[in-house]
């Protein structure tokens, strides 16, 4: 019997939902966890901030200075597209409120192999990604350690890595205090840059609406690829669904309260940049945001002061994504679609298995990106397309739903949801686009490797297909009326194979 799930109404929560939520009338592992041991809307929106805002704002500026102003209309659009994106996702966990995500959604929408594909996908994401934040961290610390031997560069990174793997472990209380503490200290000096450097305009230092030397269309698509990417890590509430209190109203809200928080930001403090600081400076800084501040109040400490707070953006960042990297796999592995071993939870209530497996697989990026520069970027950038994925199939599941429901539900609410998800899924077809055809290449090796993994699971848990039907060659026993044992008017019978 297939497993894929048909809603009478897009309220109504699948079998497979009500199966997982609880079987046999016994609570889901995570719904076991005390409402003290989970996050509120404040924690939640705080990881949502906390894994969108890394290490890569601090360079933005500058680079989008090298293609020109055009970056401001793009980065509205984008803007738009990941909020639709979060109202998806809010959407999503309200029907389906169970770790994993966009896991869960694909595989009650579409079936386990589809559920796979996307928990793998963001697997690969996340703990690629990780190394990729770590890698830009060590360059931060190092402005203060200033230790020039790659031993040293190496250390710094282990310790971005492991500090926040040791916090996991600890537990979802202090994973949500040490999330809330970094996204206040990171996202206040970047608003205050924002606001403050509004007062500092100067319209001569904006430069050429496009100073790419190419194309208009050549422009937008290059600042499409640097700006679709900084919204990554909106779907974080949803992965850990289950840790989070009242996640059928909190899922939604923290999703969109993050993404639009970390919108109103990067427009106000890449506005403010943009407008502080001379254009041909600008696209040749390395630490615009201190120029900017520099610009604004003079001296020269506020590089100092940016490269402590990228510090904590990245580290924070780190901590949100060490769980999610844990989580996805946790979810997947109640389902027989990892290694059981991922599935189980410490005294603490923490996925070790997880964490640590994610964050040794960090580990050897980082090792990667030392050894070899080209092999770590040849590796973040199929992790940039496989982002994708999981938005992908989350926005096709809530389509799928709005589609067979909706003779059933308001038309008025059904346009505007119908409106939204298409938005979305215009924005996860964009990251595809951007990405750029070695990315999409590797994507898909990633993803048919992927494929290999689901079928070896598939055999570890004893289900290896359908049963194959086979035809008896020797006629069977008349009955009692003298007719064929089989259909009417039959020669033969038929039967299942082995076990049948």
């Amino acid at each position: 019997m297939s497993d894929r799930a048909t809603p009478s109404t897009p309220s109504t929560a699948s079998a497979w939902e009500a199966a997982e939520l609880g079987k046999a009338g016994e609570p889901h592992p995570a719904q076991a966890l005390g409402e003290a041991g989970k996050l509120g809307l404040p924690q939640s929106t705080a990881l949502v901030v906390g894994n969108i805002v890394g290490t890569g704002i601090f360079l933005l500026p500058a680079s989008l200075a090298a293609i020109g102003t055009i970056s401001f209309p793009v980065m509205i659009a984008t803007t738009i597209g990941a909020v639709a994106l979060a109202l998806v996702f809010g959407k999503l966990g309200a029907r389906i409120p169970a770790s994993g995500g966009p896991y869960a959604y694909a595989r009650s929408a579409f079936g386990e192999f589809m559920g796979f594909w996307s928990a793998w996908s963001f697997w690969l994401t996340a703990w690629g990604g990780n190394a990729g934040i770590a890698v830009a961290w060590v360059g931060y610390v190092n402005h203060f350690l200033h230790w020039d031997n790659t031993a040293g560069q190496i250390a710094i990174g282990l310790v971005g890595i492991w500090i926040p793997a040791l916090i996991n472990l600890t537990g979802v209380k202090n994973i949500g205090i040490f999330q809330t503490v970094t996204t206040v200290l990171k996202f206040v000096p970047l608003i205050f840059v924002g606001i403050v450097g509004l007062f500092f305009l100067k319209s001569a230092n904006f430069g050429p609406f496009n100073a790419s030397g190419g194309s208009l269309w050549s422009a937008i698509s290059l600042s499409l690829g640097l700006i679709l990417f900084i919204y990554s890590g909106m779907e974080s509430v949803t992965i850990v669904a289950e840790r989070i209190k009242n996640p059928e109203r909190n899922v939604g809200k923290a999703s969109v309260y993050g993404v639009l928080a970390c919108g109103v930001m990067y427009l106000l403090a890449t506005l403010a940049v943009f407008g502080t600081v001379p254009h041909d400076q600008l696209q040749n800084s390395t630490a615009p945001f201190a120029d900017s501040l520099n610009n604004m109040f003079g001296g020269s400490m506020w590089g100092n002061v940016m490269a402590v707070c990228a510090i904590i953006s990245g580290i924070g960042a780190l901590n949100g994504w060490t769980m999610l990297v844990a989580e996805m796999p946790m979810a997947a592995a109640r389902d027989g679609m990892f290694p059981k071993s991922f599935a189980k939870l410490s005294k603490r209530e923490a996925p070790v298995v997880g964490i640590l497996v994610g964050t040794g697989l960090t580990t050897l990026m980082l090792l990667f990106a030392y050894a070899s520069e080209n092999t770590f970027n040849t590796i973040l950038l199929f992790a940039s397309f496989t982002t994708a994925i999981p938005y992908f199939f989350s926005a096709a599941a809530q389509l799928f739903w709005l589609v067979t429901g909706g003779r059933e539900v308001n038309k008025v609410r059904m346009a505007k949801d119908m409106t939204v998800t298409i938005i979305a899924l215009v924005f996860s077809f964009a990251i595809v686009y951007s990405s750029g055809e070695q990315a999409v290449m590797l994507g898909i090796l990633a993803m048919l490797i992927g494929v290999v993994v689901y079928i070896w699971t598939k055999a570890r848990r004893g289900e290896y297909g359908p049963r194959r039907e086979v035809v008896a060659t020797t006629p069977a026993p008349s009955g009692p009326s003298g007719g064929s044992g089989g259909d009417a008017g039959g020669g033969t019978a038929t039967g299942s194979g082995p076990g049948g």
